[in-house]
């Protein structure tokens, strides 16, 4: 069914207020899901809201957190959600480090103790249109085995950046350190097709290409990927006092108990650096530069970071955005959820 970008906003506003969430938690957790599906990443979409809703009603999720700050220096600080909204504590956590760096130039904000906050690249880009650089990373529970092991211990772990142009271009690359989402298995199953031999391994840690048999899936790049993903967790576990690695919660064990879980966002405003009119004339260029570049056979066009998820954006914003009918279907109606998640596996089964 096609949606207009406001209207499913809505629908998803009004279903996460139903499930216990307050109207500004609800109205800042639309929006950015909407986000994500008028991109085309569906997967941190609507297709949540169910999960969330399930989540908040069985108390996995504090809709009355105390959340604190605590400004560890002129340039950090630690925002501990207390298990809140993820979506609300991670852009609280992104205002605070935006004022800081305007300050001082540069800002690292942690935030702990928060729930799933959703694409990570929203709140690099509330840094971007400021003028500045934003980095975000944050950590997930394990779901992908290390280089040369057979057991999974991290997650998809994923890492975004945007950063500013002269001419408005949106520069955004965000992206997981596993080969491919659960979500594309998925897929691969309910089509009856294979998966390549690199996406995930078996149980017994061998490289599989029947969907069927994942029980963990692979890092990119294999020890590079690895090596991201370790990196990813030191900064928004290890270095919060959160869980880390293995020790990190299940997003489907219990929904009635909190997350824990860490993400940390980087701020750097290039005044202090080359001076932001040259930063943003130079990464216009660049960005020119590789649109221009021949393309190589099977392509079009070379793109940049997020180029391509902002011309979905404004396709969606103008045509609407296609939503499965099973997702528009429970949206309207006075359901809560269907107790599909609780005391599933990784993935969600």
């Amino acid at each position: 069914m096609i949606l207009k970008r406001d209207q499913l906003r809505q629908l998803m506003k009004n279903k996460l207020m139903k499930a216990g969430l307050s109207e500004k938690d609800a109205n800042i957790t639309s929006e950015t899901l909407a986000y994500s599906d008028a991109r085309g990443w569906h997967s941190h979409g609507a297709v949540r809201v169910e999960y969330y809703s399930e989540r908040i009603a069985k108390g996995g999720i504090n809709t009355n957190p105390n959340i604190t700050w605590k400004k560890t220096g002129p340039c950090s600080g630690i925002l501990d959600g207390d298990n809140g909204v993820g979506f609300t504590i991670a852009r609280m956590g992104m205002q605070k480090a935006i004022e800081m760096a305007k300050e001082n130039g540069v800002a690292i904000v942690g935030m702990r103790r928060l729930s799933h906050s959703g694409s990570i690249g929203y709140y690099c880009e509330m840094a971007r249109d400021e003028g500045l650089i934003g980095i975000s990373m944050c950590q997930s529970d394990p779901m992908a085995v290390p280089f040369g092991g057979s057991e999974p211990y991290y997650g998809t772990n994923p890492i975004a950046i945007s950063a500013p142009s002269a001419n408005d271009e949106n520069m955004m690359f965000d992206m997981a350190t596993t080969v491919q989402a659960w979500g594309k298995v998925l897929d691969k199953r309910s089509k009856g097709e294979s998966i390549p031999s690199d996406w995930a391994v078996d149980e017994k840690g061998n490289p599989t290409t029947n969907p069927h048999e994942v029980n963990a899936l692979m890092p990119i790049a294999g020890a590079k990927g690895y090596g991201l993903m370790m990196f990813v967790d030191i900064l928004s576990g290890v270095l919060l006092g959160v869980p880390f690695g293995g020790h990190v919660s299940s997003m489907y064990h219990d929904l009635s108990v909190g997350r824990e879980l860490g993400q940390i966002h980087i701020v750097i405003d290039p005044e202090r650096f080359v001076g932001s009119e040259k930063f943003k004339e130079d990464m216009t260029k660049s960005l020119s530069e590789l649109n221009n570049i021949k393309p190589a056979p099977g392509y079009d066009k070379v793109y940049y970071p997020g180029q391509r998820g902002k011309i979905r954006e404004e396709k969606s914003n103008k045509d609407g955005i296609e939503i499965p009918d099973e997702i528009v279907k429970y949206l309207k109606s006075d359901d809560i959820h269907y107790n599909r998640y609780d005391h599933k596996n990784r993935f969600a089964e």
